[in-house]
């Protein structure tokens, strides 16, 4: 029993099915008497909503997912080479590979029976973005064995910093004096690695909002076009209900004549039969 293929296998499931499953899974190793993959099993952890979500995507849509994380490099190396042409370059596609991968973890989820919250949306984008950032997390996310959600530290190598962080802090950094001893000039790359991990994720966050708000005004717009479409099927509807009621009303009237004709012909025909017998003496 290969308590690594268990693992691939439960973190593929919804969170709500996680615990009955992997207990299951416990009990068939103790029964076979394995008790290091029973310990090694016992270990896993139910995933959050957005942690199983980014491990849906790595099963998924892995190649999508692939395409995204391997960006990560490149805007790291853009970032210590001070590119700023690479760098406006490589965020833009990160942002839209980042918000379109949000967009397919909630149609994911549709399709294996859960709606989820934006909260939760947003958290899967977080993850994304700390994996660009630090390698570490880029490969923990491409093993989609996730508990919980990740964000970036603001330590180590920040791949994801905007530019003017990156002059703002090359600025620094060259304009300090050889005064300053080595502590406090790595305080301040911390601080600033911080903030600029900081203000990332902000910007991620306002383009997340941005792209949906652009999606209800279209999903809006669609729907008001679809209005005077309804509209007038409507009225169209109502005019020949309208006609089929007047129709109505015309065969009713008919029908009442007609059984007034009906009952004054039949007495009249009456009437002539009885004439005839009488004529003849009957």
């Amino acid at each position: 029993m290969d308590p690594g293929e268990i693992a691939d296998e439960l973190y593929g499931l919804d969170p709500n099915e996680f615990v009955a499953a992997r207990d299951e899974r416990i009990a068939r190793a103790r029964k076979a008497g394995d008790r290091d993959s029973a310990a090694a099993i016992g270990k896993l952890r139910k995933p959050t909503v957005a942690a199983w979500l980014v491990n849906l995507l790595a099963r998924d849509r892995a190649d999508e997912l692939a395409a995204l994380l391997d960006l990560g490099a490149a805007l790291r190396t853009a970032q210590r080479r001070l590119s700023g042409s690479d760098l406006r370059r490589l965020s833009g596609q990160r942002r839209q590979a980042v918000g379109a991968l949000e967009r397919e973890a909630g149609r994911l989820a549709v399709a294996h029976g859960r709606r989820v919250s934006e909260a939760a949306l947003r958290e899967v984008g977080q993850t994304l973005n700390a994996a660009l950032a630090d390698p570490d997390i880029e490969e923990r996310v491409r093993a989609g064995r996730l508990e919980t959600s990740l964000e970036y530290s603001g330590f180590g190598d920040a791949g994801t910093a905007p530019l003017s962080v990156v002059r703002d802090r090359a600025k620094d950094i060259g304009a300090e004096s050889g005064a300053e001893d080595e502590q406090a000039r790595a305080a301040a790359k911390e601080k600033e690695r911080a903030r600029a991990a900081e203000l990332e994720h902000a910007v991620a966050e306002a383009e997340a909002a941005r792209a949906a708000a652009d999606e209800a005004r279209a999903a809006a717009e669609r729907a008001e076009q679809e209005l005077p479409r309804h509209d007038a099927r409507v009225r169209e509807l109502r005019e020949r209900l309208a006609h089929a009621e007047q129709q109505r009303e015309f065969a009713r009237s008919a029908a009442t004549a007609a059984a007034q004709d009906r009952t004054a012909a039949e007495r009249a025909l009456s009437a002539a039969n009885a004439a005839v017998a009488r004529l003849r003496g009957e």
